[in-house]
């Protein structure tokens, strides 16, 4: 079952496209956008992961800005809307449908971080500000340097306090190879446990079927990994 409610979050109302598995769902799954808004496909991961009997949210958070949706060939477009976020903003979205899944029942071990794009960046973040059950990020940029006034991802490592797995591409243009090995450096001395997974053919936004980047053989990797990142470290209902 899939629906768009909406949330109040300070003195604005935001959009959350909720999917729910038949059947009780045996945990919760935050999944944060990529910088084209709230795409097909970040809906489609949504319905994936319910298929997989989770409980799957996904905040709108452009919703200051319009709640567009952006075709991925209009990068042009994307700035204004990334331009306008702030961390304040974020963590206020991000925490309303955190509190959403918990409202449903679930506790913090049993939610699920997982995101994509500048929602990989905002899923690591997320994990740094919350004890949850685990967070998934795909190719996640910010590696060296804050976005959005989020300090650099390298910086928070010290402050994960849930289980990070991080996927990224060897032909990624935005996120060199460097950055990646210095984020799997740091992140040896972190206190949750933690693994970065480099895949040698794929490029920036290899997991998305929409775009032209797309490839298979590392996104189904990737999906797999994820679906057992999950299931080792949510906690059972």
């Amino acid at each position: 079952m899939t629906s768009t409610i909406s949330l109040e979050v300070a003195d604005t109302t935001m959009g959350l496209y909720e999917a729910r598995p038949d059947g009780d769902a045996r945990g919760a799954v935050v999944v944060i956008q990529e910088a084209f808004g709230l795409t097909d496909h970040i809906k489609d991961i949504c319905r994936r992961f319910a298929a997989e009997g989770y409980h799957a949210v996904a905040p709108h958070l452009f919703h200051r800005s319009g709640d567009p949706i952006i075709a991925y060939d209009e990068m042009e477009k994307v700035y204004p809307h990334v331009m306008a976020l702030n961390a304040e903003d974020l963590a206020a979205d991000l925490d309303a449908a955190l509190a959403y899944v918990a409202e449903a029942g679930f506790e913090p071990q049993q939610i699920a971080v997982v995101g994509f794009c500048m929602g990989g960046s905002l899923a690591f973040w997320t994990g740094a500000r919350k004890a949850l059950g685990a967070v998934v990020s795909f190719y996640g940029g910010g590696i060296a340097g804050g976005r959005f006034g989020i300090p650099a991802l390298v910086d928070m490592v010290a402050e994960l306090k849930t289980p990070y797995l991080g996927f990224f591409g060897d032909l990624d243009q935005t996120i060199s190879v460097d950055e990646v090995e210095s984020l799997r450096n740091a992140t040896r001395d972190a206190k949750v446990a933690t693994e970065v997974v480099r895949f040698p053919e794929a490029e920036h936004g290899f997991h998305c079927d929409a775009r032209g980047s797309y490839h298979e053989a590392s996104s189904k990797a990737a999906w797999l990994q994820t679906l057992q990142w999950l299931s080792t470290h949510l906690a059972g209902r």
